[in-house]
């Protein structure tokens, strides 16, 4: 005798089935629901922490009405890099068919975008933008972007591209190539961050570089690294934190070059306050603003000694002791 299933009988099998695996992937995927209130709750503490590091250098631009001290490279590096992490959580977070490629790859697992990464990128992307005005309007001296940074950001428009055609071709994956964007991002924070320790070596001095970003930024890559391992844990799932290797990496490199510029503002330049007379390069000084803005204080674009004619005996002997 011949058995026949009804089609509305087979849908509701299937969907008991699906419902069934549904739930089998939730309990996996969550040890402890305060774990996860946990995570999330740091999660957005570093987003905070991340997106308000971004106004002390904006503040400290428009009070100084210079932006010298404020390496072109790593504003430049920033935007490239917030472009693609921008592009990355976007795709991973809201793309459909992206998500599903991704939990293909990652049975059982947990998304390794949340949605503070989502408006993070979304933000930076803006407040830097408001940064390469500030270098466009205020005193900048002889500052500029270097040739290497623009061959290397040459690179990067070129490589994207390629791995565009490669995906529309369909020999690549969306979500390879969103991937892509990770992986620029991670290795443009890793560049980013020497030409500015360089240019704070160079001067001397930290003067121009906001100590209270660093702060801010080294505190954010810490919550960060924490909420990964917080996560990972509560899903059994590990492989997320390489799934996502660019929040790791940004985390760990964050921390590691947060701490070169802690050592150079409280340790190796202390104390070259704004009324140093910073060796060869600029001086600070308070009076009537060379661009007619009224009387406030502003940095002298890089002085060499020789060009210094003051007349004030204290700042004479400074300018000859080299200090």
């Amino acid at each position: 005798m011949d058995v026949v299933i009804s089609e509305h009988d087979l849908n509701y099998d299937l969907d008991n089935q699906s419902q069934h695996l549904s739930n089998s992937s939730h309990d996996k995927v969550m040890h402890s629901a305060v774990i996860d209130d946990i995570a999330s709750v740091i999660g957005w503490i570093y987003f905070t922490a991340w997106t308000l590091s971004f106004y002390p250098q904006v503040f400290s631009n428009w009070k100084r009405k210079s932006v010298v001290g404020l390496s072109f490279d790593f504003v430049l590096f920033n935007m490239i890099g917030f472009i693609a992490y921008c592009c990355f959580n976007v795709g991973l977070y809201w793309i459909p068919s992206v998500k599903a490629e991704y939990f293909k790859e990652h049975k059982d697992g947990v998304s390794p975008v949340q949605i503070n990464d989502v408006f993070f990128a979304i933000h930076a992307v803006a407040i830097t933008l408001v940064v390469i005005i500030q270098c466009f309007i205020y005193e900048r001296g002889t500052q500029k972007i270097s040739v290497w940074s623009k061959v290397l950001v040459g690179f990067i428009f070129l490589y994207v591209i390629i791995t565009l055609i490669l995906t529309l071709s369909g020999e690549m994956i969306w979500l390879d190539f969103l991937y892509n964007f990770s992986y620029i991002k991670l290795v443009v924070t890793c560049l980013k961050y020497t030409p500015q320790a360089y240019l704070n070596f160079k001067r001397k001095s930290t003067l121009g570089w906001s100590i209270g970003n660093v702060l801010l930024d080294f505190i954010g890559g810490w919550l960060s690294i924490i909420q990964m391992f917080l996560l990972a844990y509560n899903g059994d799932d590990w492989d997320s934190i390489f799934g996502n290797v660019t929040k790791f990496g940004l985390g760990l490199v964050t921390i590691v070059f947060d701490s070169l510029f802690i050592f150079q503002h409280y340790v190796l330049y202390r104390g070259k306050g704004t009324y140093s007379v910073l060796k060869d390069y600029e001086i600070a000084v308070t009076s009537e603003h060379p661009t007619g803005r009224g009387s406030s204080p502003y940095t002298a674009p890089l002085l060499k000694k020789e060009d210094l004619k003051i007349s004030s005996p204290w700042l004479d002997k400074t300018v000859q002791s080299g200090h």
